[in-house]
């Protein structure tokens, strides 16, 4: 067997293990979905962080870099632009709402601000969008053990689905906090070691900038390509109103925890923003005619590195999409338990019985992941998907929700509505290919805000 590929299951084997020794102590659904809100700015950080370096700013990001060039940066240049805001001000005003209401989920938000209707409205648009999202983390990861030891795709997704699985159902929160730990130490050496490392075998940046395609916008920070600062309208309003970002800021001790913890995640990703379009650059001294530019980032650690350097960087790598996948299995079970079950099918459910639903939604929801990593395309794709409807449906009213009392339910399922069919309606007449300013999401966002604004102002007139 690949020494490699034994390697990389060990440590996964690690994380495994790690996850139920700690889970043993979670007991309860606030453990489980909020940590029992104890969460420190470090563990915040770490947290935080692991979650938002993922498939899209390693295998996707490095893509981008391989196609696009310098102004891949934006990709998750933008993350960082958003989590930004988030820890000045979305995140401590809506970590005392929850706080003094007892809040869980994004849903609990929603329907203590709009109601029930906005909240099972929502929440059923998101799980349309969140598997996505999944398998985009399981493609991505199987896409590392297909190049790195030629195993088979199914195998792959499998292997990355048990191994984020297992862990975060043994405790929800508090297990992905503790774990993004290890990952986070594992993804930050790895990079630090093999990026300057990657970049003197390549034989420096003179020869990356000769190896570059000849287009005069490859070297350009603003634009390039398909890439540039249009992204800011994609994935920035993600990463302020993301259930799994917002419900692990409803983890924190207090609102100092989140202003520095998020804060510094912040600084970390616009720092680290530069190192997968670097890993993309380089892809092309080594081969100039990928086939599947999404295999760029491998294809520097495995045929530009020794193995012990690359391994090193694989498992950076590896640690980057588990930690990701955890975020998004953690929308998926807090979601289904709490915003359906609980609210929806049985409101007397226990507290043991909402948990006992939590872990096996998450089990359910890593399937239906496994089962869209086989049928989505690409990694870009998938991750797509997920940016856009998030962007479209829960950016406006949950921004507005926190600023204004003055709105309500209308206003809420109008910008929703709107933002989703517009979205799509974009989508299949192709206008993102015409110019990156007909961004979908962006437009999708647009409309969104206006419907808000209109049916705000129609229900003021009328009054």
């Amino acid at each position: 067997m690949n020494s490699t590929l034994v390697l990389l299951l060990a440590y996964s084997a690690g994380l495994i293990g790690l996850g139920v020794w700690i889970g043993r102590r979670v007991n309860t659904s606030g453990g489980f979905f909020v940590a029992n809100r104890r969460l420190s700015a470090a563990l915040l950080f770490s947290t935080v962080l692991a979650a938002n370096i993922g498939v899209g700013s390693t295998v996707g990001a490095a893509g981008l870099g391989y196609r696009d060039g310098l102004s891949a940066w934006w990709w998750v240049g933008s993350a960082a632009v958003g989590t930004a805001i988030l820890a000045i001000w979305i995140g401590p005003r809506i970590w005392r709402v929850a706080t003094n209401r007892g809040l869980y989920t994004v849903g609990d938000f929603l329907e203590h601000r709009y109601g029930k209707s906005v909240r099972a409205v929502v929440t059923s648009i998101l799980w349309v969008g969140t598997p996505a999202a999944l398998a985009a983390q399981l493609i991505a990861l199987a896409k590392v053990l297909e190049f790195v030891a030629g195993v088979p795709e199914w195998v792959g997704v499998l292997t990355g689905a048990v191994v984020m699985t297992a862990y975060f159902t043994a405790g929800g929160l508090l297990t992905s906090a503790w774990v993004n730990v290890v990952q986070l130490a594992v993804l930050t050496v790895g990079f630090a070691i093999v990026v300057p490392w990657a970049l003197i075998e390549a034989g420096g940046w003179n020869a990356v900038v000769a190896a570059a395609p000849a287009r005069a916008d490859y070297m350009s920070f603003w634009q390039g390509g398909g890439s540039g600062w249009i992204y800011l309208a994609l994935v920035a309003p993600n990463f302020m109103v993301s259930p799994g970002l917002i419900q692990k800021v409803y983890g924190a001790v207090d609102e100092r925890a989140i202003r520095i913890g998020l804060g510094a995640t912040a600084a970390a990703l616009l720092v680290f923003a530069i190192v997968p379009p670097v890993f993309g650059m380089i892809a092309n001294v080594y081969d100039p005619n990928l086939v599947d530019r999404e295999h760029a980032l491998m294809l520097v650690l495995t045929a530009g590195l020794p193995t012990l350097v690359g391994t090193l960087g694989l498992a950076a790598v590896v640690s980057a999409e588990i930690s990701s996948a955890d975020a998004i299995l953690f929308m998926l079970s807090t979601s289904f338990s709490q915003d359906l079950y609980k609210r929806f099918v049985r409101p007397d459910a226990t507290d043991a019985q909402v948990l006992k639903v939590a872990r096996g939604a998450a089990i359910g929801g890593g399937g239906l992941g496994v089962l869209l990593a086989f049928l989505l395309p690409s990694v870009t794709v998938a991750i797509s998907i997920f940016y856009g409807l998030i962007a479209v449906c829960l950016f406006v009213p949950l921004v507005a929700g926190l600023y204004t009392r003055l709105t309500g339910v209308p206003e809420a399922l109008a910008a929703c509505g709107v933002g989703v069919v517009t979205l799509i309606s974009v989508e299949l007449a192709g206008l993102n290919e015409v110019s990156p300013l007909l961004d979908s999401a962006l437009i999708g966002v647009l409309a969104a805000a206006a419907a808000f604004l209109g049916m705000a102002l129609w229900r003021s007139s009328r009054n």
